[in-house]
């Protein structure tokens, strides 16, 4: 990529990151992610002098004994993003490619973070890591991390997501939130989604565009496979051939999300050509409310 269009990308996507919009994000960030201040750690009953403010109600009613909620103080947060950079994330049928997309995704993410006061660290992969940086807070540290995202040029094109989050597993000790942006065009990666939803809050952020999904019902297409370089000419009149592609689409989807459901990882697919910062919003929204009914 030229430096101009770099700097172009760049601009584009520090408007479309505008503090208003980042404002609406960092709130419902901080109330699915931080709380309110303090975090819920326990209960004990209750005992001369306690604040009976912190009578949780439901336990005592539970117990036939007064109980009291014990809080912590929060801490701050860690974020590491882990993006796949191989060669399926420059395909777009529209105004960008699944790899622009998650870094505007990444932007607006990372600036709630960094408005919030947490860390944020990267991690680019394609089949093997080919980026690290370790985790700091701060807008400039997050605008140098949109510049790497951009203007990496990946030193291979396969995918090799177990790898990545064995990678993270090996570097990060403590708890930390993790974002992984894929297309999922990959296998065997099951095992270690497991072991990192085990230690760490895992969100899969799946990356597709629209004519990965369904073909147009008309025409002669030609189509490259970015990772193998194979060519395979289709014919888009054939219904049962865009039928099977819909069904490879949607089995793909279904699979990762029974995945996700298996190891408690939360699943976001987001496309090249919709409205992705409403998607985020109501993806948090969604994910506090799942949280306050568990509670």
């Amino acid at each position: 990529m030229q430096r101009e269009e770099l700097e172009k990308k760049v601009r584009h996507i520090r408007i479309h990151s505008r503090k208003p919009v980042v404002s609406i994000l960092a709130g419902e960030y901080r109330s699915r992610f931080k709380g309110s201040g303090i975090e819920f750690e326990d209960v004990r009953e209750y005992q001369h002098g306690d604040d009976v403010r912190t009578i949780d109600w439901n336990v005592s009613a539970r117990t036939g004994r007064t109980h009291v909620k014990l809080f912590s103080e929060e801490r701050e947060l860690t974020l590491y993003f882990l993006i796949d950079v191989s060669g399926s994330g420059d395909f777009g049928s529209g105004e960008m490619t699944k790899q622009e997309l998650a870094a505007r995704v990444f932007a607006l993410l990372a600036f709630a973070a960094s408005t919030n006061n947490d860390n944020v660290g990267l991690i680019l992969f394609s089949d093997h890591v080919e980026r690290y940086v370790t985790p700091r807070k701060g807008s400039h540290h997050v605008i140098h991390l949109i510049h790497l995202i951009l203007e990496h040029v990946p030193e291979s094109t396969g995918t090799n997501i177990a790898e990545a989050l064995d990678f993270l597993g090996r570097t990060r000790v403590g708890r930390a939130v993790v974002f992984l942006f894929s297309d999922f065009v990959d296998r065997d990666y099951r095992d270690a989604m497991r072991a990192v939803a085990r230690q760490h809050d895992l969100v899969c952020v799946g990356l597709t565009d629209e004519r990965e999904n369904a073909l147009p019902d008309r025409g002669l297409l030609e189509l490259v496979d970015a990772e193998t370089g194979r060519t395979r000419v289709l014919d888009c009149a054939d219904r049962r051939l865009r039928a099977q592609l819909r069904e490879r689409a949607a089995s793909r989807r279904r699979q990762l999300l029974e995945n996700c459901l298996d190891i408690n990882a939360d699943l976001l697919w987001l496309s090249t050509g919709e409205d992705y910062l409403h998607k985020i919003i109501a993806f948090f929204r969604e994910r506090r409310e799942r949280s306050a009914d568990a509670h």
